[in-house]
């Protein structure tokens, strides 16, 4: 008699199955952030209130979607990581601080939304302004783990990768961390987002980006978009000029890092972008 086949468990993506492995706490964040996505959606599509001239829901949307790349892409890189360090209590407690840090960032913006006043700049009230910088500080706690990961995959020679390929990783990485901070520096120094007053209020549909006046958000955007485009451009670096593939990382690094100095410089000069 043939034995009839034992029913199985469907299999988990590898990919998903992997990430959850190697950084439980960072693909525990982007799936929770992505999921809140939904209510918030639903929010936009039923309410239509304005705040500063965009739909109240706009913004914590973009917050999910942002933190919910930043967490997947550090998900996917921690594999990189020495396992000893990856495993150790003293990173995973790390972790821990930088999903609290997540969860507050979404909670003020969610709150601030739902109540109608703004976030951002907000300090007409004493709460509101130790609300505000209490998100400073924990916006850098969030952004930490970029510059921990880049150093830790730039000295781990076990990696599997290209050394082309391992270095735009660490450089993306790190360029993150710091091109964060600088561009959020500059940003918050202010008392807005905006150099120079707009008339007509058109900006770049969902980003809010304005077409008339310096906006210091776009640069603070490729700022964090760092960790995804370099590794990118290693990629093609080690596929078509293997030969030279290691400067030519160098080079899209430093061009990364002057391309979002220039957009702050444009910004400050009061132009837009587009």
């Amino acid at each position: 008699m043939t034995a009839l086949p034992l029913m199985t468990a469907p299999r988990t993506h590898p990919t998903l199955h992997r990430m959850w492995r190697d950084a439980p706490g960072f693909t525990g964040l982007a799936l929770v952030m992505a999921l809140a996505i939904v209510p918030f959606a639903a929010a936009w599509a039923l309410e239509d209130r304005l705040l500063q001239g965009a739909i109240v829901w706009v913004k914590p949307i973009k917050f999910f979607v942002s933190i919910a790349v930043f967490a997947a892409t550090l998900a996917y890189l921690a594999r990189f990581m020495p396992e000893p360090m990856r495993q150790g209590r003293r990173w995973r407690a790390f972790v821990t601080l930088v999903c609290i840090a997540a969860a507050y960032e979404v909670i003020w913006v969610s709150g601030s939304a739902t109540f109608g006043v703004a976030s951002h700049f907000n300090t007409g009230s004493a709460l509101m302004g130790a609300l505000y910088s209490a998100a400073g500080v924990f916006a850098v706690i969030l952004t930490s783990p970029s510059l921990v990961m880049g150093i830790a995959i730039w000295r781990n020679p076990g990696t599997g990768l290209a050394p082309a390929l391992r270095l735009s990783v660490a450089l993306g990485l790190v360029l993150t961390f710091v091109l964060t901070l600088v561009a959020a520096g500059t940003l918050s120094s202010g008392a807005g987002h905006y150099v120079g007053t707009p008339v007509t209020g058109a900006v770049v549909p969902f980003f809010g980006w304005s077409r008339e006046v310096g906006d210091l958000r776009v640069a603070h955007f490729w700022a964090t978009h760092a960790l995804q485009i370099l590794p990118l451009a290693g990629l093609l670096a080690v596929r078509f000029a293997p030969a030279i593939a290691a400067p030519l990382v160098w080079s899209a690094g430093a061009g990364y890092a002057l391309l979002v100095v220039a957009l702050m410089v444009q910004a400050l000069m009061g132009l837009p972008v587009f």
